[in-house]
C-alpha cells in the first residue's frame, strides 16, 4: 500500500496511468469554473498539504518503491499555486527519496504563474518539473468570460510561453463545444489562434460535459446552447483548419470525443481535416449556417 493519504476523488490524466498520484494540495484553488464538476465535493476544498506530510509522504513511498517509480504526478488541480520554494523543497525531496524518477508533471492555472518570475520557473525546471497540463479550455475571451474560466487569451499565452522558455513541456487543453451554438465559431477560431502564439508540445480536445447537470454552467451563461454531433465536427473544422503548428502532437481520443483523431501538427493537418469532414459529408444539412461554406 502506497503511504500517501488520498482524499476522494483523485484525478489524473490518462497520460498520467502509470505515475506515482502525489498529493501536495487539495482541489483547486481557483474552482469558479461552472463547466468544471471536479472540485466541487465538501471534502475537496483547497487547502495547502503540510510540507512536513508530503515530505514525509515523498521518503516512506521512497523506502517502499524508490527504484520502481518512474513518473510523478503532483496533485490536485494546480500545484503551482504553491511558493517556489515549497515546490523546489518538494522536486528535491523526490530527487533524493525517489532517484528513479524521470519525469514529473502537474496541471498548472495560467493564474497561478502571473506572480512567479521567468527565473523561478527556470529553477522549477531545473529542479525537474519536466510538463504541465494547461486547461486552457477556449482562446476566446468571451467564453472564458461566461464560463468564469478567470483567464484570458493573453494571461494563458503569457503563461505557456514562461513555461516554454523554461523548457517545459506543455498540453494544452481546449473544450469543443464550450462555447455553445452562439460562441462556436469564434470559440474555435480564437482557440487556434491561442494554440498557435504558444506553439505548445501536446494539444488534445475534450468534449464538454455535464454529469451533474447544466445548472451551474446556466447560471452565468443563460444564452448557452449544446452543439449537435455534427455541430461538433463543425466546429472542429474551423478549429483543425486555423491551426498554424510546426510540431505539436495532437490528440482528440478522449471518451468523450465522437471521433477519435491523432497526429502531428503540421505534417498531419490535412489528413486529420479529412477525417473530420469525411464524418460530416452525409449530414451536411445539420452544420450551422456559418460552417456550410468553409
Amino acid at each position: 500500500m502506497i503511504p500517501i493519504r488520498y482524499v476522494e476523488p483523485v484525478f489524473r490524466l490518462p497520460s498520467e496511468a502509470e505515475s506515482l498520484i502525489l498529493p501536495v494540495t487539495d482541489g483547486c484553488s481557483w474552482n469558479q469554473c461552472t463547466f468544471c464538476e471536479m472540485y466541487t465535493a465538501p471534502q475537496k476544498k483547497f487547502r495547502a498539504r503540510d510540507e512536513a506530510e508530503v515530505l514525509d509522504s515523498i521518503r516512506a513511498t521512497g523506502e517502499r518503491y524508490g527504484s520502481d517509480i518512474r513518473r510523478v504526478f503532483l496533485a490536485d488541480g494546480d500545484a503551482l499555486v504553491l511558493p517556489t520554494r515549497r515546490l523546489l523543497t518538494v522536486l528535491e525531496a523526490i530527487r533524493t527519496h525517489l532517484p528513479a524518477v524521470r519525469r514529473i508533471s502537474s496541471y498548472c492555472l495560467p493564474r497561478n504563474l502571473k506572480k512567479k518570475s521567468q527565473q523561478e520557473i527556470d529553477e522549477l525546471a531545473a529542479a525537474g518539473l519536466s510538463m504541465v497540463y494547461v486547461g486552457a479550455e477556449s482562446g476566446d475571451d468571451a467564453v472564458l468570460a461566461a464560463v468564469s474560466k478567470g483567464e484570458t487569451f493573453d494571461s494563458t499565452v503569457d503563461a505557456l510561453n514562461k513555461l516554454g522558455a523554461a523548457g517545459i513541456s506543455r498540453s494544452v487543453m481546449i473544450l469543443n463545444g464550450l462555447g455553445g451554438r452562439e460562441l462556436s465559431r469564434q470559440h474555435a477560431e480564437n482557440s487556434a489562434r491561442l494554440a498557435n502564439a504558444t506553439q505548445p508540445e501536446y494539444l488534445a480536445t475534450l468534449v464538454v460535459s455535464f454529469p451533474k447537470g447544466e445548472q451551474r454552467l446556466r447560471a452565468g451563461f443563460p444564452g448557452w446552447e449544446p452543439l449537435t454531433q455534427p455541430e461538433l465536427f463543425a466546429e472542429m473544422e474551423v478549429f483543425l483548419d486555423g491551426l498554424e503548428l510546426k510540431r505539436t502532437v495532437f490528440r482528440s481520443d478522449h471518451a468523450s470525443n465522437w471521433l477519435i483523431l491523432k497526429g502531428t501538427l503540421g505534417a498531419d493537418k490535412e489528413r486529420l481535416l479529412a477525417q473530420v469532414r469525411q464524418a460530416i459529408a452525409g449530414e451536411a444539412k445539420l452544420r450551422p449556417a456559418w460552417a456550410r461554406g468553409l
